[in-house]
């Protein structure tokens, strides 16, 4: 894990560059005609001063080249990936911090946490929450916002969903399920639609004008940990948690009028903790990522299942969410060794590549 420096320096505008590494990565994966590989990658990779002093449990992108992340330090910092540059840390919660959320186009985001609080900060305002959001009973397991960014979805393991008008900071709808104990919220774009994945192995969709449950998928057999809906809304992917390869599983779901599972993504040993959409870099085919308790990184041919790369963080530990940093590039919290910078490189077919870790 890292380690503390001995200054916890609340607001910091330079972390420096400690050293490059050499990166051995050994892994097997099995492509889509059967054959089982393995390679060797010895790559190297600029290490930063760690942003956070302990284990990181969210990340998220803010633009193209500012994230946010959040975690056992009960700290949330912006983090320039680009520079390498710490822009700002955000200090209010009492316990680590569970979810982020960032408001599209805009330089404020929403952090949620153990301490059942919902706060909203500002990247160029005070060092204190523009709004401190109190409703729930138990942790904070899901944050969505809106499109036009006027509502702001929650969701816990006290079985409820709160719905905020940003504005005023007021809830203005509460809805309560039954064992539904929430893992994620996103918002589907363009509509009034918010999806769910929950421990009890169900993923839902939520209409928020009245904030009833619109549509429930078959439930799977694992508990489903993390969802993303797709830029055009057609899509979305949920994943599992497992062990030894059963579950461990992401899944691809029609959005539209079938709603029906479309694919499957098998290959993980571990919980599979986060999947995102890469953005489509033409001519290639349309791709998902995943990230898991195995410590591996795999890109997927969204259409058929097929596992394209795979990339394994050895001694991070547990990857536990992933983010997209632009059209090549993947950010992956651990729980080990902070945040890593993953390049897709296509220069030889497809492959992951470390670049960076802080």
């Amino acid at each position: 894990m890292p380690t503390e420096r001995g200054s916890s320096e609340d607001f910091c505008a330079v972390m420096g560059k400690l050293q490059s590494k050499l990166k051995h990565s050994t892994y097997k994966y099995s492509r889509h005609d059967g054959i089982i590989e393995e390679r060797i990658q010895t790559k190297t990779f600029q290490e930063y001063s760690p942003a956070h002093v302990d284990s990181v449990f969210v990340i998220a992108s803010l633009n193209s080249e500012l994230c946010v992340s959040g975690g056992k330090d009960k700290t949330v910092v912006a983090y320039n990936w680009k520079t390498g540059n710490v822009v700002k840390k955000f200090k209010g919660h009492e316990r680590e911090i569970t979810k982020l959320a960032c408001v599209p186009k805009s330089s404020q985001f929403f952090s949620a946490s153990r301490d059942r609080m919902v706060m909203m900060w500002d990247l160029h305002g005070s060092s204190q929450p523009k709004q401190q959001l109190a409703g729930h009973d138990m942790v904070v397991t899901g944050l969505a916002v809106s499109p036009d960014s006027s509502q702001l979805c929650t969701g816990s393991r006290d079985n409820t969903l709160l719905l905020w008008d940003v504005g005023t900071g007021q809830c203005v709808e509460k809805a309560c399920v039954s064992r539904n104990l929430v893992t994620h919220l996103c918002w589907v774009p363009r509509e009034p639609y918010v999806l769910q994945t929950s421990e009890d192995k169900t993923i839902r969709l939520w209409d928020i004008r009245r904030l009833q449950v619109a549509h429930m998928f078959p439930p799977k057999q694992h508990i489903q940990t993390y969802c993303e809906v797709s830029v055009d809304g057609h899509k979305c992917i949920s994943c599992s948690n497992g062990f030894g390869g059963e579950g461990c599983e992401a899944t691809l779901w029609d959005l539209r009028q079938t709603r029906n599972r479309i694919c499957e993504y098998k290959g993980h040993f571990q919980t599979v903790a986060s999947c995102v959409f890469l953005p489509k870099t033409l001519p290639l085919m349309p791709m998902i990522a995943t990230s898991s308790h195995d410590s591996k990184v795999k890109i997927w041919n969204q259409d058929t299942g097929a596992c394209l790369s795979t990339f394994s963080l050895d001694g991070s530990g547990p990857l536990t969410s992933l983010a997209v940093g632009d059209a090549d590039s993947l950010l992956c919290a651990s729980f080990n060794r902070g945040i890593h910078l993953l390049r897709v490189d296509y220069s030889q077919g497809l492959e992951l590549q470390q670049v960076a870790a802080f």
